[in-house]
């Protein structure tokens, strides 16, 4: 465990305590959003981020030190396990070098230089190799000749050897770290293609760059073009230069044997060492690229979860489409359905359409609508278009102010033909349960968001090409942050929420529910310990990031934890302050006060830690706070534009709705998203577009280019303030 440590302290710069802290605390069962909310004084504050990459690390180094135990033992079992060799193994620093160093030990099935072996040639192979033979290695050759083996010529023992010589280069671990060092930083990864049909992948038909600064997009690019069948993929380096390394350290100066070892180079460069060193860098390039992808998702989808909620308002919710009619679902403040219809507005006769646009129009008028959230599939454009003629039109008869939000709804249909969704609305057709998710994401997008597979939800890049497996646990981390640093209302959250809150399993998240229909509202946080399988254990995970706003105690609608409950009203005391000043938000001089006493004072009589202490002071500033408020509101709309009113120059505000490797794609309100290259963000260099940009932004831009023909929109924010 030390070289764990010794190696975690280097590569992530933090103090061997707190690395200490973070592994007794996981080993303990505690979680990664209990760990960074409410143990900052034994982690130095280590964000949520940088403890899920501390945690994966930690895993990576168990597993390498798991793998290095297991091969000396292998090794051992044959009897050559040498002190050098334990050494190192022992100083490998990645699962490749301990594989490398594995391999001359390993069972192989079987192979030319294993038929060789078992022909009797490894001597003849050995003294070859050694270079040391004074004579004629051919009719030293002859000595091995053994028809039973089926080795009836000196030329066949000979070429038996240089088989089993190839084998021994190929298992040199020196020789292949450094022709893997060498392709990795001065090789190239070359991809060509022909079609005659037009593909995505045509700027990769003649592409050349280098393996160690192509980025991750263009290796899943070219990786999906190889897997098409459009593209073929190979690494390329310098192969005399290569050869000429091996040349060095191998041949003696021997005519009578270099010659054989010439071969052997030759032979065990191009048959054994590079395809198998080609594969280790390809697979290489795709777990960097994967692992680009994955935290690309991971932001975005973070992002995406603590979008500022509308909060307060009755809500239109509006799935368009053509044949089978648009979607919609009336929702008051709380989400409730008030009620669903399905309206043909878009693929009817005139009249029709008519009479159906004056349904939806009297709808909004009697259900008292404020805004509409419109999902931005299938005929949106043409639903916008009446939308924003009825509030144009309830505007100038009633006066009333109605707004419009594009709503992404990814995810929507696979959220309504699920069993969740059949569990929450059984009584509602699953056609219409996409018109109420698609309302609620506006209303609330955390808790709608967390109804859906983090992969439906569209705000990755090349998702579908990585490792599931992989994907699903590091974007179940990311909710898992999301949903803690917000916090749920014990008394309205649904299963699907409650089971992403810190130390809450699908199970107990049930039964809260079962206890809450069962017994009513739950009247504070201790209340939770009387449900069925939540022990002590689950209660200190989980009671901080529940929320009680019907409790007595204040403390319960606050992130503060029960266990700091008493140094807080401690600090209350000190300052003049009771309960009911928190309750009533009448805390304004509460800065001054804490000036006057002094912190070190305050930490000493609470005995509270100096962080956990500030984070207490700014919760009891403002109980029930959502973090969310602070982040950017969805842009409200009330007209249209359409790409032809669009020109080069026209300056615009949007919604970032992606971040990818290479740009922002932004909603700027016309249905196609328009994409500004990480080259347009700044007049300085951008390293990566997430430096500048995260989902749900809104920005100002400006329009550089049109192409109709192509649907794309081309955009900057240079010389914009944003």
């Amino acid at each position: 465990m030390d070289f764990i440590i010794d190696k975690l302290v280097k590569e992530f710069g933090i103090q061997e305590k707190y690395i200490r802290s973070v592994i007794d605390l996981l080993d303990e069962g505690a979680t990664v959003p209990f760990i960074a909310r409410y143990r900052k004084e034994a982690t130095g504050g280590l964000s949520d981020v940088q403890l899920r990459d501390l945690y994966e690390r930690l895993n990576y180094l168990k597993n390498l030190q798991d793998r290095k135990a297991s091969v000396k033992s292998l090794i051992e079992e044959q009897g050559k396990l040498t002190e050098e060799l334990s050494s190192q193994i022992d100083a490998a620093e990645t699962l490749t070098e301990v594989e490398d160093l594995y391999r001359p030990y390993k069972q192989k099935k079987k192979t030319r230089a294993s038929i060789a072996v078992e022909k009797g040639l490894k001597p003849l192979a050995e003294v070859i190799f050694e270079g040391e033979f004074k004579g004629d290695i051919k009719e030293y050759a002859s000595e091995f000749i053994d028809e039973e083996k089926k080795v009836n010529t000196a030329d066949e023992a000979l070429a038996g050897a240089v088989d089993i010589i190839s084998e021994m280069i190929s298992d040199e671990a020196s020789f292949r770290k450094w022709i893997r060092t060498y392709l990795t930083n001065k090789g190239f990864i070359e991809s060509s293609g022909n079609s005659e049909e037009r593909t995505p992948y045509e700027m990769y038909y003649e592409y050349k760059e280098k393996v160690n600064m192509i980025p991750s997009h263009r290796i899943l690019a070219i990786s999906r073009g190889e897997d098409e069948k459009v593209l073929s993929v190979k690494i390329v380096g310098d192969e005399e230069f290569i050869l000429n390394y091996l040349r060095s350290n191998l041949l003696k100066d021997n005519d009578e044997t270099d010659p054989y070892i010439e071969m052997a180079i030759k032979d065990g460069y191009k048959r054994l060492i590079f395809p198998s060193i080609e594969r280790e860098i390809r697979n290489e390039l795709w777990e960097k690229a994967e692992e680009g992808a994955i935290n690309i998702f991971k932001k975005n989808l973070k992002a995406l979860m603590l979008q500022s909620p509308i909060k307060g308002k009755i809500v239109l919710g509006f799935d368009p489409g053509f044949r089978t009619g648009c979607k919609t679902a009336i929702l008051d403040e709380t989400g409730k359905i008030l009620t669903t219809e399905t309206i043909h507005i878009t693929a009817n006769s005139k009249d029709q359409v008519a009479k159906e646009r004056e349904k939806l129009k009297a709808m909004m008028k009697e259900y008292n609508v404020e805004v509409v959230s419109l999902g931005n599939g299938t005929a949106s454009r043409e639903s916008e278009e009446i939308i924003a003629e009825i509030i144009d039109e309830i505007k100038r008869e009633t006066g009333k102010e109605i707004y419009y939000v594009i709503v992404s709804e990814a995810g929507a249909s696979v959220y309504s033909a699920s069993e969740l969704a059949s569990k929450e609305y059984p009584d509602i057709n699953v056609s219409l349960r996409g018109a109420i998710s698609i309302g609620r994401r506006l209303q609330d997008p955390m808790a709608e968001l967390v109804k859906i597979d983090p992969k439906s939800i569209g705000v990755g890049q090349y998702q579908h090409d990585v490792n599931e497996k992989k994907l699903n646990e590091s974007l179940t981390g990311v909710v898992e942050d999301a949903v803690n640093t917000v916090g749920v209302d014990l008394n309205v959250a649904t299963p699907s929420l409650l089971s992403y809150v810190s130390g809450i399993t699908p199970a107990i998240a049930a039964n809260i529910v079962a206890y809450r229909e069962e017994k009513g509202k739950f009247s504070g946080r201790k209340e939770l310990l009387k449900v069925k399988r939540l022990g002590p254990k689950a209660y200190e995970q989980c009671a901080g990031f529940l929320r009680v706003m019907e409790s007595k105690e204040v403390l319960d609608n606050t992130s503060v934890h029960p266990e700091s409950y008493e140094g807080a009203k401690k600090l209350l005391s000190i300052l003049g302050y009771n309960e009911n000043d928190v309750r009533e938000n009448n805390l304004q001089d509460i800065d001054k006060k804490i000036e006057e006493v002094g912190l070190s004072k305050i930490e000493e009589e609470t005995g509270l830690g100096s962080i956990t202490l500030q984070d207490i002071i700014k919760e009891i500033k403002k109980p029930g706070r959502d973090p969310r408020e602070e982040m950017p509101k969805p842009i409200l709309k009330s007209g249209v534009i359409e790409v032809d009113q669009l020109t080069p120059g026209m300056e615009l505000k949007g919604t970032v709705r992606n971040v990818a490797d290479f740009g922002a794609f932004v909603d700027i309100g016309v249905h196609v998203d328009g994409l500004v290259h990480k080259s347009q963000m700044r007049d300085k260099f951008v390293k990566h577009p997430l430096d500048v940009v995260s989902v749900g932004d809104i920005v100002n831009v400006k329009v550089l280019e049109i192409d109709k023909e192509r649907g794309r929109i081309s955009l900057t924010m240079k010389g914009l303030t944003n």
